[in-house]
């Protein structure tokens, strides 16, 4: 499947994870992803090696800008989707335009919820809903020296 194919609707997305779910496990997480960097890249990556699928839910342009501010997101929702669909290691993903994924997570329901180790686990948004259907919520641990925001003050 090219890069394109990779990025779906929730509807459409939920009805092909129903299908796969029954022989993979899905992982699902989520973020700006604005200016993809190798921190990202290990981040998705072990998010991937959790499970049989990973699906990365993405801020839309609106939300990033209201969760990151003024001049962010520097790469169009689009743009940002396509390059997280050209990884390998990322199955699907899909763009969600609320504040936080939390509806997004109850349409198509992960086996894993994964978030980086910098928030607490109480706090991670879809976590309790996961979890109430017999999924895990996993934490992992940022690369230290990679942020988007580091990036764009050295630029």
């Amino acid at each position: 499947m090219d890069s394109k194919g990779k990025i779906r609707n929730s509807a459409s997305l939920s009805k092909i994870l129903s299908r796969i779910r029954r022989k993979k496990r899905v992982v699902f997480t989520n973020g700006c992803f604005d200016i993809l960097h190798m921190g990202h890249i290990k981040y998705l990556e072990r998010a991937r090696s959790l499970g049989g699928i990973l699906v990365v839910g993405l801020n839309s342009d609106a939300s990033a800008r209201e969760i990151k501010g003024k001049g962010r997101p520097v790469n169009r929702e689009r743009d940002r989707a396509r390059v997280l669909a050209s990884l390998y290691f990322v199955d699907y993903v899909t763009i969600f335009g609320e504040p936080t994924p939390a509806n997004l997570i109850k349409t198509l329901k992960p086996d894993i919820l994964v978030k980086g180790a910098d928030w607490p686990a109480e706090d991670i948004v879809g976590g309790d809903f996961v979890k109430s259907r017999g999924g895990r919520v996993a934490r992992i641990p940022f690369v230290k020296g990679y942020s988007t925001t580091g990036l764009l003050k050295k630029i």
